[in-house]
């Protein structure tokens, strides 16, 4: 089966991190989180991906030199101008020679185990020309809310209502089963939203269908989910997700060929390749990447320390992301979501609360 995965946005709410890297290229416990994804389709069958590109294009064709991943061969279509999401798929699909077969769309900042197979099967039985993979959600009005009836037939698809106006609390979990025909649907040449205008067509003629799943899922598009998906990881909530060659040094605790931890550890905690945690440290759910180090008497909880990333004597680091090659000074505070940029420096003593350095 083929799949198209959009990953061309710019990824606004991880800014600065994004700034150096695309979303999908960050890394989920020192792998990008776009291989996550492909690992995840070959699992179910998929063969060939398109990429459908905008933003920073080349850092996804250098990261795949081979020109695939996990037994999936990789194509790429970069957009000569945004085209949003309809356009994308139908750009990319139709560059990559795609717009024969049933497809896969899928979102490339969504971790899930969602299975697949179930999802094409109830397409295909449906008879669906569409099909939408369903998650619930506490809060449904940042994403798109889909009723259906007993049959799984959408019979709206209402993109960010009100909380109080959400008709269900079940969303668009950004996983697609279509048909050839629905890129027929989509208006060549300019911005198509496939959300606010091809779905509602497709609903308007019957043809789409929903299925809903109460499988892991996680949109990373913000510091605080980005963080979660790290510790999801290593907190057995992702058993089906393989981890880098490492050590496990107890339930939770791994360190990678190289990597030095002699802080104190609470919770779970990765250390990467020739990353070293120092002696009089401490950390609690933290990822500490390749080749970044915390001196003694610094503090992580619930953080992520990108590669190369230095953290200094007495800096204290919490529900934030430090970005690669970054510095957090002595006695700094990092914390409530803040995010350090690449190669960006925190000074001495300086505190950033629910920040972004640089803006």
């Amino acid at each position: 089966m083929n799949a198209v995965v959009l990953v061309g946005g710019e990824g606004t709410r991880l800014r600065p991190l994004t700034y150096a890297l695309p979303k999908p290229m960050l890394p989920v416990v020192e792998r990008p989180m776009i291989a996550r994804v492909l690992e995840w389709l070959s699992a179910y069958g998929v063969t060939t991906a398109v990429l459908s590109l905008g933003y920073q294009p080349d850092a996804f064709v250098d990261a795949f030199p081979d020109g695939g991943w996990a037994g999936v061969e990789l194509r790429y279509a970069v957009e000569p101008a945004p085209l949003d999401t309809g356009g994308a798929i139908r750009f990319a699909a139709r560059a990559a020679g795609m717009d024969g077969d049933t497809m896969v769309v899928v979102n490339g900042d969504v971790l899930t185990n969602l299975d697949l197979g179930a999802l094409v099967s109830f397409h295909r039985s449906c008879g669906a020309e569409a099909s939408v993979a369903l998650t619930a959600v506490e809060d449904p009005s940042a994403y798109g809310v889909v009723p259906t009836d007993a049959d799984g037939r959408v019979l709206a698809f209402i993109e960010k209502p009100a909380r109080e106006d959400a008709p269900t609390n079940h969303v668009n979990a950004g996983t697609y089963i279509f048909e050839p025909s629905v890129l027929d649907r989509i208006a060549d040449g300019r911005r198509v939203s496939v959300e606010r205008e091809v779905f509602p067509g497709l609903v308007e003629a019957k043809r789409l269908y929903a299925l809903g799943s109460d499988a892991y899922w996680l949109d990373t598009g913000t510091p605080e989910r980005y963080l979660r998906a790290q510790v999801d990881v290593l907190n057995g909530r992702r058993p089906e997700v393989e981890l880098p060659e490492c050590d496990e040094r107890s339930a939770g605790v791994f360190v990678a060929p190289g990597g030095i931890l002699e802080g104190d550890v609470t919770g779970c905690a990765f250390v990467g390749r020739g990353a070293s945690v120092d002696e009089g440290s401490g950390i609690e759910d933290a990822i500490v990447g390749a080749a970044a180090h915390v001196a003694a008497g610094a503090r992580l909880r619930h953080c992520v320390l990108l590669p190369g990333a230095i953290v200094r004597a007495g800096a204290v680091v919490e529900e934030s992301v430090v970005g690669p090659s970054a510095v957090v000074g002595a006695g700094a505070f990092v914390t409530r979501g803040s995010v350090v940029g690449a190669a960006a420096t925190v000074a001495d003593g300086a505190r950033l609360d629910s920040a972004r350095l640089p803006v």
